[in-house]
């Protein structure tokens, strides 16, 4: 069997720096502590068959699964959830990873990526609904379903812009071009970013968010936190969903 290369040599290849250091290419939960782990499972994997689509793929199944988990009542459900969320992230770690390192980029790999990150949150949201609708049909279903639309509409958003660009024969924008060019927009962004709520929206952060209302609903009783929650979460997300197009559009991105 081939020998596992050196994690410094694999670090170097595999995690970049410009990426790392990009302001919207990494999870912070990634820089913080899954960067550490996933780079050992990388070493492994790049001497196996596996190939990264195969690993992004495992990522969706992840990414879905953590919805699914939550149609579990009690917190059972909810640590499953969180605990699958967490392979999400890893995997979408280790995809890249692996891929840099054999050379096998490939335009699949990347849409596939990005479905899976507008399925794993959007299921989670889902899933959020169907627990807080205590596992029936009805208006928090419903809520869920639309706090879930509300996220894969922020993620379009921001895609879009580099489907815009691309059709126009730019390059993709840098963190530079993401800065408002009106002075009251942009200190909108700032009072926003400082207190940084809008990263509930994410699932990483949104199944640990339903994670501790699923801990207050077994201190208390039935789903009521769950559906604070869930309210919450929807109103953040559709607060944003017209503030982000604000951003877009009065930023140098689409120029």
């Amino acid at each position: 069997m081939v020998a596992a290369p050196v994690l410094e040599e694999l670090r170097e290849v595999c995690q970049p720096r410009a990426k790392l250091a990009s302001r919207n290419g990494e999870h912070w939960a990634g820089r913080l502590y899954m960067r550490r782990i996933s780079l050992r499972l990388t070493r492994q994997l790049v001497r196996t068959p596996v190939t990264p689509d195969q690993l992004t793929w495992t990522m969706v199944g992840c990414g879905v699964a953590s919805g699914a988990a939550l149609m579990i009542p009690g917190l059972t459900g909810a640590v499953l959830a969180v605990l699958l969320m967490q392979l999400f992230l890893l995997f979408d770690c280790v995809d890249g990873e692996v891929a840099r390192w054999k050379g096998q980029n490939s335009a699949t790999g990347i849409y596939v990526d990005r479905l899976g990150a507008y399925l794993a949150d959007a299921a989670l949201l889902a899933g959020a609904g169907f627990r807080a609708a205590e596992s029936g049909l009805g208006g928090w279903l419903s809520l869920g379903i639309a706090t879930a639309l509300g996220v894969v509409l922020l993620k379009a958003s921001t895609d879009l812009v580099d489907v815009a660009r691309a059709r126009r024969g730019l390059a993709v924008a840098d963190d530079e071009a993401t800065r408002p060019r009106s002075q009251g927009a942009a200190t909108v962004r700032r009072v926003a970013a400082a207190f940084r709520i809008h990263r509930v929206t994410n699932g990483i952060e949104a199944s640990l968010v339903l994670l501790a209302a699923a801990v207050a609903d077994l201190a208390v009783g039935g789903v009521e936190a769950t559906r604070w929650a869930l309210a919450g979460l929807a109103v953040i997300t559709w607060l944003m969903v017209p503030a982000h197009l604000l951003s877009i559009l009065s930023s140098s991105r689409l120029r």
